[in-house]
């Protein structure tokens, strides 16, 4: 079984000491990247819930070059189990329990001893959520801010704050200082860098207007930033210095006349940047604090000057951003971008180096009054899956490596985060060998006027996930949408269907070329077919390309689609068909009807006749190509009856002749996902040949976050991401020192086991093995020569007469 599709932007990543890998929280796993080659090193699996902050390790400053190779870090997660790891080598090597699930942790005064592996006087500030408080009522206070001694695994002290919800937690360089956003205020932790006491730990408070939404600390400077949701940034300057002064923190006198400082807040002034149009996602100060860097809906990380006020944007980042992560040497910084793709960029200039990028978020509906399914194409013989994205794309994603493999721009936008939702593409279809794409992409009418529906075919580059436009169709189907779309197997065919009650039979046309070699060109329609002008909701093409199936509302034909002529028509459904599939070559043929009154069917080609037939609420279908198998995910409840958007499901396996499931699975947020068979088993042994044989296949099943599982579903296996799952990751190599860095690498001579340690061994062929070897253990020069060239002698018998 393979697992994918998690979020790297779901909490935000971290650095290693020497910067040279990243660790990105991803689902219940820590996933290691290389910052070189933004390859996937290793990942850390210990935690049962999805891991919510990791905090490496840094060297105490006097340390040497070589003891600031630091590879420890502690994580927290949901699962209120706070882990330390060996991440290098993807070991765990302490773990304390907390209890509640962890929102977000700091542990400022972290440091190592000289031993390694031990950690001096390590103090966790957690931010957990009390569970055992109802969550439906407005004012219970259901956060808490807990500190965690990490080396006895005990709660020291009380609760530092309570919020009505788990609050990010924001650590200062220094580990002075540490704060969180409550609303309309900051409040700011004084924490003892010696000989720490919870009853030490001072606070202040620091209040605007506005609600805020994150903060961040002057790493040499009493200056704390704050983002509000508006986009403006406060900077207060001097916090702290009446109350955190003295030896009982008596409150003092604090002075009149301070700018921009509201009430008694204690801080010599307070002013504000302000660019962004919304709520601001990140602050972060450079580490020599003369910048402080911002992000947020726009997709632009601007860079402020703090003595001028003047500014710099980093633009085109195509997708609203989260987090920003500085490296220790500040040579090199991350964004989180809200797309699932984290930027490496290079300091100062913020060039993009490197991008790691995760499969795509699920997108908006376009029509917030209708139900919106969402359409992914699958290529069946490359294992690879094809999702619409926001910014009008096609990602292709690797199934089995877990990694994006390109993006086809369908239609052109420039990212502007205030857009209403005007267009979307509403269909993609691929062939079954994955050398032909079609897809159709709608631009929503503004106010009744101006939609268009647009039909485009693509051909398969030269480089894998790689498509160029072949044929614009505009208005395909007169002003009627487009509603489903089908290739014909082994043949350049499409046929698209229509709401407005015909369907056409495209091909693609040959150029004119010699006699050795076709060229295909653009796209035509061949034939148009309908049956008593009602609405074509679905078709499909039979395996073997004989037949077409299309569904005029609940009436199934059968067509032949070289001449277009119908061949015969099926029984009604229950209600409108909305996907039709072959199961096999032609046998049989799979409805469903997804409105009020729901149905799987199976029907007998052959006969015109119902074999079997369910009432089930289902998502989504997928039939066998090759076989008789068909797998349906179906959901728990009706849909439309106040379900949960992300209600869970079950996910069946049928032989298309028995009515009785052959195998079930449990699955979760099956409401907006999909399943579909793709070729070749999947092996739990990376070393095992997967020959990709027609026979054997898979099953892929994404749920609605887009996360996937691969799995043989002849093994009656539970669907759950687990420590056998296939990885495939890249050996991290160390940077070259010394002559390796000037000359490169030597080549490394391994002694063969079983042999000799004699170099020269007497042979038929002795003048190819007599100078192998080391020079200082070879036979002496006189004997060698003297076999040489006895070798080279023509040697005959000589006889005394």
């Amino acid at each position: 079984m393979i697992t994918g599709g998690q979020s790297y932007v779901s909490a935000p990543p971290a650095f290693s000491a020497d910067g040279r890998l990243l660790l990105i929280c991803s689902v219940r796993v820590v996933s290691v990247f290389s910052t070189s080659t933004a390859m996937l090193v290793s990942e850390l699996e210990g935690h049962e819930g999805d891991v919510t902050a990791v905090v490496v390790m840094a060297p105490p400053p006097a340390a040497s070059a070589a003891a600031k190779l630091v590879n420890y870090c502690w994580t927290a997660g949901l699962d209120g189990a706070l882990i330390y790891w060996d991440f290098m080598a993807a070991e765990a090597l302490r773990k304390v329990q907390v209890g509640l699930p962890v929102h977000s942790m700091v542990i400022p005064n972290i440091c190592r001893t000289s031993k390694g592996a031990e950690v001096s006087t390590p103090f966790a500030f957690v931010s957990v959520e009390d569970k055992s408080k109802p969550a439906n009522e407005e004012k219970v206070l259901r956060g808490q801010m807990r500190i965690y001694d990490l080396t006895k695994g005990r709660q020291v002290g009380g609760l530092l704050a309570e919020t009505r919800k788990p609050e990010n937690i924001v650590a200062s360089t220094s580990g002075e200082f540490l704060g969180i956003t409550n609303r309309k205020k900051l409040h700011v932790w004084r924490i003892p860098t010696k000989n720490f006491k919870a009853e030490k730990i001072r606070k202040i408070k620091l209040c605007h207007t506005k609600n805020l939404t994150t903060l961040a600390f002057h790493p040499s400077e009493r200056i704390v930033a704050g983002g509000d949701v508006s986009g403006r940034i406060m900077i207060w300057r001097g916090f702290g210095k009446v109350k955190f002064s003295g030896e009982n923190g008596a409150k003092s006198k604090v002075d009149d006349g301070r700018d921009g400082v509201r009430g008694e807040d204690d801080a010599d002034i307070c002013t504000s940047l302000h660019w962004h149009s919304s709520r601001v996602r990140f602050l972060k100060f450079s580490s020599d604090g003369a910048y402080l860097f911002s992000g947020g809906l726009e997709g632009v990380i601007v860079v402020w000057q703090l003595d001028t006020g003047k500014r710099r944007y980093k633009p085109r980042l195509g997708s609203p951003l989260l987090f920003f992560a500085e490296s220790p040497d500040s040579s090199i910084s991350c964004v989180s971008c809200t797309n699932n793709r984290v930027y490496l960029l290079k300091m100062p200039n913020m060039e993009v180096l490197k991008s790691i990028a995760g499969i795509k978020l699920p997108i908006a509906s376009p029509n917030s009054g209708e139900c919106h399914r969402v359409v992914y194409g699958f290529d069946y013989t490359n294992r690879r899956v094809a999702i619409p994205t926001e910014d009008y794309c096609i990602q292709f994603y690797d199934l089995v490596e877990n990694t994006e493999v390109s993006e086809v721009q369908v239609c052109e936008r420039n990212f502007q985060p205030v857009d209403d939702i005007t267009m979307h593409i509403s269909l993609v279809s691929l062939s079954i060998d994955g050398n032909l794409m079609c897809t159709v992409d709608v631009k929503l009418p503004e106010e009744e006027l101006g939609g268009l529906v647009t039909l485009k075919f693509w051909n398969h580059g030269s480089n894998a996930g790689h498509y160029f436009l072949s044929t614009v169709i505009y208005e395909p189907h007169s002003d009627a949408g487009v509603s489903a779309i089908a290739f014909r197997p082994g043949r350049n065919m499409a046929v698209s269907s229509s709401l407005g009650g015909n369907f056409k039979i495209w091909v693609q046309s040959l150029s004119s070329q010699s006699s050795n070699e076709r060229k295909y060109s653009g796209w035509r329609c061949q034939s148009v077919g309908s049956y008593k002008k009602k609405p074509m909701t679905a078709a499909a093409f039979s395996g073997d390309g004989s037949v077409l199936a299309v569904a005029a509302e609940s009436v199934i034909t059968l067509w032949d689609p070289d001449n277009n002529a119908l061949v015969g028509v099926i029984s009604e459904a229950i209600s409108p068909i909305t996907n039709l599939s072959f199961v096999g070559t032609s046998t049989f043929l799979m409805s469903l009807s997804q409105s009020s009154r729901p149905q799987v069917a199976v029907w007998n080609v052959s006969n015109l006749s119902m074999q079997w037939s369910y009432t089930l609420f289902v998502e989504a279908a997928c039939c066998s190509p090759d076989g008789s198998a068909f797998a349906v995910l179906s959901l728990l409840s009706c849909p439309d009856g106040g379900a949960p958007a992300d209600q869970d499901g079950v996910l069946l396996l049928f032989e298309a002749e028995n009515q009785n499931p052959v195998a079930s699975w449990s699955v979760k947020k099956a409401r907006g996902g999909s399943i579909s068979f793709v070729k070749g088993g999947i092996s739990l042994d990376a070393n095992a040949n997967d020959s990709g044989d027609g026979e054997t296949m898979s099953l892929v099943y994404v749920n609605s976050s887009h996360e996937y599982v691969i799995f043989d579903p002849r093994k009656n296996e539970e669907l759950v991401s687990s420590k056998h799952k296939e990885k495939r990751i890249q050996a991290e190599e160390s940077a070259p020192i010394g002559y390796a860095s000037i000359y490169g690498e030597l080549p490394k001579l391994e002694p063969t086991k079983g042999v000799s340690d004699i170099p020269f061994v007497p042979s038929d062929r002795p003048w190819e093995t007599i100078f192998t070897g080391s020079s200082h253990v070879l036979p002496p020069l006189t004997k060698l020569c003297s076999t040489f060239l006895s070798s080279l002698l023509e040697k005959r018998t000589v006889t005394n007469e």
